[in-house]
């Protein structure tokens, strides 16, 4: 069973409704008991950093996900803000992240930009992986994914990289480490590509 934690924001039902379509077991969840039980996790992501760290601190779930992802070694893929909490901290806000994967999440300067973009970072982008093969199977890099976002995450380890994205400048979009996955992309979004990832992450 795949928990897809409801944690008051986050595109739950897309994520599910690619699960139903995969018939892959899931649920919609916050509810600690059902996290226990669950054999891994998605950690969808809209919103700001402080905020999603605040509700999950104030609900209990970090403490259920910490037991269950670092203790147990169960595995979570987390989404946007749901990867980026898993960070010691961020530039986007003064709380603590999980530290499950170190690094800092930093906004995007546009002046160290080739091209000169805006941001927030909108749209589809290719993207280069260079890790976790087994996580990408089936998807079309050259089209890549769907992205809206203003900080990416800046891993203190480069083997924690596992995907990159040029947006006038190259930066990770995709971090791996042990039983931890983060996206920056919205692979819920991503069609064909994005059905891939998650059918992927159900059997890794």
């Amino acid at each position: 069973m795949i928990a897809i934690i409801d944690y008051g924001s986050g595109n739950t039902a897309a994520i599910a409704n690619i699960f139903k379509q995969l018939k892959v077991p899931h649920c919609i969840t916050g509810d600690h008991a059902e996290l226990e039980k669950a054999d891994r996790y998605i950690l969808p992501g809209v919103g700001a950093f402080d905020a999603t760290m605040a509700h999950l601190t104030a609900s209990g779930t970090i403490d259920v996900l910490n037991e269950q992802v670092m203790g147990r070694g169960k595995k979570v893929m987390g989404i946007c803000v749901g990867m980026q909490i898993f960070a010691d901290s961020s530039d986007e806000g003064e709380l603590p992240g999980l530290g499950w994967i170190p690094g800092r999440v930093r906004r995007i300067r546009t002046e160290n930009l080739t091209s000169g973009p805006r941001l927030p970072h909108m749209g589809w982008n290719s993207v280069s992986v260079q890790g976790a093969p087994e996580l990408f199977n089936g998807v079309d890099f050259e089209r890549g994914f769907y992205f809206l976002h203003s900080y990416y995450y800046d891993a203190a380890d480069p083997a924690d990289v596992i995907a990159t994205v040029d947006y006038g400048g190259r930066f990770p979009c995709a971090v791996g480490k042990g039983n931890v996955i983060g996206l920056q992309f919205h692979a819920e979004k991503g069609h064909a590509s994005g059905v891939a990832v998650f059918r992927n992450f159900a059997g890794l």
